[in-house]
C-alpha cells in the first residue's frame, strides 16, 4: 500500500520506497521511514494531494505518493 492508496482522513506509517533509491526531494520534506502521514484531501481534479507530515501540510503529486510504501496496518 502507498500514500496514494489512502482515503482522506486515513493515516499510515512510512515503511520504504517502491524503487531502490528514494527521491531526494521527498527525503528533504521529512518523508522518512517510520514517519506518520495523514492524507488530508485530493485536489479537485485528483492531483496533487495534500498530506500532513510532522505537523505541517505538504502537497505532492500522486506519482510521488505512489512511490512511498506504508506499513500494512492503518493508524486510523
Amino acid at each position: 500500500m502507498t500514500i496514494a492508496d489512502l482515503k482522506p482522513g486515513q493515516k499510515g506509517i512510512i515503511e520504504g520506497w517502491t524503487s531502490g533509491t528514494p527521491p531526494t526531494r521527498l527525503l528533504e520534506f521529512g518523508l522518512l521511514p517510520g514517519t506518520e502521514v495523514e492524507l488530508i484531501r485530493f485536489a479537485p481534479f485528483g492531483d496533487p494531494i495534500d498530506i500532513k507530515v510532522r505537523g505541517y501540510h505538504l502537497s505532492i503529486r500522486v506519482q510521488e505518493a505512489s512511490q512511498i510504501l506504508l506499513k500494512d496496518e492503518f493508524l486510523t
